[in-house]
């Protein structure tokens, strides 16, 4: 009878304990014995409250394994032991806090975390596949895995001690925030849903974005990124992306695009010319100080606002800003021999684009050939060319040139070196005058009164000091 009685109690008891759940934090069980179900406000020993009346470690698990809305925000709470018997959880807050870990694996229905401000090493989700959201920013994470949490939509992680993170399995994301982090590389080509972007304060050195074509809002300043293609982000209304080591910026197809932060980079380049020049509310490209020129919409337009203020260089084709690169410019020679000179503006080479051997001055050219004076900024560059014929005579008579303005014989040009010639008149094949031509002035671009001239033979009369003319024929090539 003995034997059987205590059995009784040992089960009694087993079955009465296993009805509560364990509260071990004050904060947290008197939040819970102090709101009901809908989370609204009652007092302790209230027959609605999640708890049993008592401030005793323990609520009936009852009350709460069905619940799934809870807000603790801000409660000091350091303990969220008991969380586990909250079951059928979904939406659940407790940022704010002390936490410094937390066991989440039996809430495998939550949908939205939001668990930001708190002291957290590690945060396991693995069991939670439905979550939609998850905001853990402003806490101490080295780690996470978000690999099980395919339908995340939502994930700000910001002000953490992140080094990597792997978001190739959310490829519905599409609000993401990792900013100071300590993220070095970032791949989110999977992640083509996303629209809003941050990922400033890293240690990024590169950021490919070319496949995320609904991005509307790029974050990435106080990043060490040394290039930005935004070709494909036509729907880009916001950039921020101030404090990188960006040398060059081209916003030509982003036509929808309002606010612009790209101060404090290596510019040298920055194209905006995208037709909607006149939409955009803030603009600051300051502190680039490579930067003198920007190609705009209109360059006469207003750019009042646009900062720096003191800035009015503003062109309207990458050519406008090449030309204003400085290079000197040499005239043709003819004779036995040449000495180049100093130059102010550029560098001799042999070939274009700063292409070939790099001559010096005072070197003597002693064969017949094109040089050309090259010079370059970070970002854009320019040049000129003269010729040098290495002839026995002083002047020089083309017998052909090719009009197709392929840089090369596209003018037929008579050199004079000693001035002996006073005019210069040409013909076609049937002793029609074409064009006559004064001093400072030999050269034929190929046209009669605008009109282009066929390939065929044309014949000259070059009238000299002495009275006695020379008199030939060329040939124009097209």
């Amino acid at each position: 009878m003995f034997y059987k009685t205590s059995l009784l109690f040992v089960l009694i008891s087993f079955f009465s304990f296993s009805q509560n759940t364990s509260v071990p934090d004050d904060n947290f069980e008197m939040y819970l014995e102090t709101h009901d179900a809908n989370l609204a406000l009652v007092t302790i020993g209230d027959p609605n409250s999640l708890g049993d009346g008592l401030m005793n470690d323990i609520v009936p698990t009852s009350k709460i394994n069905t619940l799934q809305n809870l807000d603790i925000e801000n409660l000091n709470i350091s303990d969220l032991s008991g969380i586990e018997d909250f079951i059928e959880l979904q939406i659940f807050n407790c940022k704010e806090n002390q936490l410094t870990n937390v066991d989440l694996s039996n809430n495998v229905k939550l949908i939205h975390l939001y668990i930001e401000g708190n002291q957290l090493l590690d945060l396991d989700i693995s069991n939670s596949p439905d979550l939609l959201i998850l905001w853990c920013f402003n806490n101490q994470l080295t780690n996470l895995d978000l690999t099980q949490n395919i339908s995340l939509l939502s994930l700000r992680c910001d002000n953490n001690n992140l080094t990597n993170l792997d978001v190739s399995f959310n490829v519905n994301l599409n609000d993401f925030t990792c900013r100071f982090n300590q993220i070095s590389t970032l791949n989110i080509g999977n992640n083509t849903n996303l629209g809003e972007f941050h990922c400033g304060n890293n240690l990024l050195t590169a950021l490919d974005l070319s496949l995320n074509s609904n991005l509307t809002a790029v974050h990435c300043e106080s990043n060490q990124i040394t290039s930005l293609d935004l070709s494909q982000n036509s729907e880009l209304r916001k950039l921020i992306c101030y404090d990188n080591q960006l040398t060059e910026l081209d916003l030509s197809n982003n036509g929808l695009l309002i606010n612009l932060d790209c101060s404090n980079n290596n510019l040298c380049s920055l194209n905006i010319r995208n037709g909607n020049n006149t939409g955009i509310q803030n603009i600051n490209f300051s502190s680039n100080p490579d930067l003198t020129c920007v190609i705009v919409d209109n360059p006469s337009g207003n750019h009042s606002t646009w900062l720096p203020l003191s800035f009015t260089n503003y062109v309207n084709s990458p050519n406008d800003c090449s030309s204003q690169v400085l290079v000197d410019d040499l005239d043709d020679f003819i004779g036995t021999s040449y000495t180049l000179p100093t130059l102010v503006n550029g560098n001799y080479y042999t070939e274009s684009n700063g292409n070939g051997i790099l001559l010096f001055p005072g070197e003597i050219i002693i064969s017949s050939q094109t040089i050309y004076i090259y010079n370059s900024t970070q970002c854009y560059s320019n040049e000129s060319s003269f010729n040098v014929i290495v002839s026995n005579t002083e002047y020089r008579i083309p017998s052909f040139f090719t009009p197709n303005n392929d840089g090369t014989n596209d003018t037929w040009r008579v050199i004079d070196n000693t001035n002996t010639f006073t005019s210069i008149y040409i013909y076609d094949r049937y002793g029609k005058l074409l064009k006559s031509l004064l001093p400072n002035n030999f050269e034929w671009n190929g046209t009669f009164n605008g009109n282009l001239m066929n390939t065929d033979d044309y014949w000259f009369v070059i009238n000299t000091n002495s009275g006695i003319p020379i008199k030939g024929h060329f040939t124009l090539k097209r």
